[in-house]
């Protein structure tokens, strides 16, 4: 395993700094706070130089702005509607005043100045969702996290200039937002509430639990996110909960160490990895490419299906099966179709596996040191277990079992620990009294068995007594 322990490290390397990720990442990232015509906020310049700073730390290409003007934010939105078409993953973060009028989001330039709903839907502020749609729409994976919920002074003027025929429903936070797919969304705080700015000279409380984990490594974006909320509500006293909606389709990881490289590589095919014909994997296919452990080069193959040197892979592979190498874990005499044959739910259906032994293997799996819990049900964490062993043991992968690998984990030697034994269940008054009938000496029963007694149950204590003392008196 040097071999692969080398390729990891090289690996380490390649990801740190401004190298995490060879994929496509574009951040919009603006913090408006000195206003022009309401009392400025203090913070969300600050809250946009830690994030630009903390993004480009894993990757990203950032569009940055602070204290923008209508005219200043549309010409960073241009530019960042252009950087990230076809990207992998386009990230928007804004800090600053927002509005929701008749439950449309939009967000405050400096020059802002809204007497009216008219002010406001004739240009002088952003609308989100119509910005979101024209600048983030074809990237692969769209993350959102508006600051942007504090409370706008705004608000009580556009209310004032409603006329007496049509209401104007508006609100100092933001209205609900649906995500997309492949995308998430994520609030200061919950739709229609206001969010704290912070204190002065520093971050608001949902910016600093997003600097501290989002880009936390191996921290995987929906399960940050449950932290940025508990961070938030912690901070607050329970005063601020951050809320947002997903529809993300797979893992996301913003900053991902290695293990968590490969275990998604296994598990999740549809989650954001590094691109093929990146330097991240030529590095990798350099540390592997003369192992004489299959498991290791199926570890690339799975990490980069359509990798440039996946025929290289396949090649060395057979060429170590016609030798008769075989992987130091697996078990000896293991048949060679074990390692060519493929496998999915047909092939799995073929073996017969009932609840019973799909709990064994997923016992024998737990033994041998692939976490599951024994349910009988093969769900998919079962699956992305199965995967795992496939490719430690450097048979195809697939998640599903053959014949030829059901027989070789079968033979694999493990320690199963005991089964709860579930005590029988008491025998009914008839059976015991028969049972003591049978049981006694033949001098005993001269006489038939006696019936079940009908209501007394002392009954069977004082008939097996009587028979015992008759047979002493005798």
């Amino acid at each position: 395993m040097r071999q692969l322990v080398f390729a990891l490290s090289a690996l380490s390397v390649v990801f740190s700094a401004d190298a995490a990720l060879a994929d496509k990442r574009v951040a919009f990232v603006v913090g408006n706070g000195a206003y022009k015509n309401v009392d400025p906020l203090p913070n969300p310049p600050i809250d946009a130089k830690a994030m630009a700073s903390t993004l480009r730390n894993v990757g990203f290409e950032v569009i940055e702005g602070s204290n923008l003007t209508r005219d200043g934010m549309t010409e960073r939105l241009l530019e960042f509607g252009r950087k990230a078409q076809g990207a992998d993953v386009a990230l928007f973060f804004y800090a600053g005043h927002g509005i929701s009028v008749n439950n449309i989001n939009y967000l405050l330039p400096i020059d802002a100045n809204l007497k009216s709903e008219m002010d406001v839907k004739l240009g002088a502020a952003i609308n989100v969702e119509t910005t979101l749609e024209q600048t983030m729409g074809d990237a692969k994976v769209k993350l959102v996290f508006l600051d942007a919920c504090r409370d706008n002074p705004f608000a009580a003027k556009i209310r004032s200039s409603g006329s007496a025929t049509r209401s104007v429903a508006v609100s100092s936070g933001l209205a609900e937002m649906k995500s997309g797919e492949g995308t998430l969304i994520a609030f200061a705080t919950s739709p229609g509430q206001t969010a704290l700015d912070g204190k002065s000279g520093g971050n608001s409380p949902f910016t600093r639990a997003l600097l501290n984990n989002i880009t936390a490594p191996g921290a995987e974006i929906q399960q940050a996110m449950t932290k940025v909320r508990a961070q938030v509500q912690d901070e607050t006293n329970k005063g601020q909960l951050p809320w947002g909606h997903t529809n993300l389709i797979g893992a996301v990881y913003l900053n991902p160490d290695i293990q968590t490289q490969v275990q998604v590589a296994a598990a999740s095919p549809t989650a954001t990895m590094p691109a093929a014909g990146s330097d991240v994997e030529l590095e990798f296919w350099r540390s592997i490419k003369d192992s004489n452990r299959p498991e290791e080069l199926n570890a690339y193959i799975t990490m980069y299906p359509n990798g440039q040197f996946k025929p290289l892979a396949l090649a060395r592979i057979a060429a170590l099966q016609e030798a008769g190498t075989a992987p130091r874990n697996a078990a000896p005499g293991t048949d060679k179709a074990v390692f060519t044959e493929q496998s999915n739910q047909l092939t799995e259906d073929k073996i017969g596996l009932n609840q019973a032994k799909r709990r064994d293997v997923q016992r024998r799996l737990n033994a041998l040191g692939f976490d599951t819990k024994a349910t009988g049900s093969f769900d998919a964490g079962t699956r992305g277990v199965i995967t795992r062993w496939q490719a430690a043991r450097g048979y195809p992968t697939s998640g599903y079992l053959n014949k030829a690998q059901h027989v070789a984990l079968l033979a694999e030697p493990v320690t199963l620990a005991e089964e709860p034994v579930v005590a029988p269940a008491p025998k009914p008054v008839r059976r015991q009294v028969q049972q003591a009938y049978e049981e006694a000496p033949p001098v005993a029963r001269r006489q038939p068995a006696p019936a079940a007694p009908a209501v007394d149950p002392a009954l069977p204590g004082r008939f097996i007594g009587g028979v015992v003392g008759g047979f002493l008196n005798r």
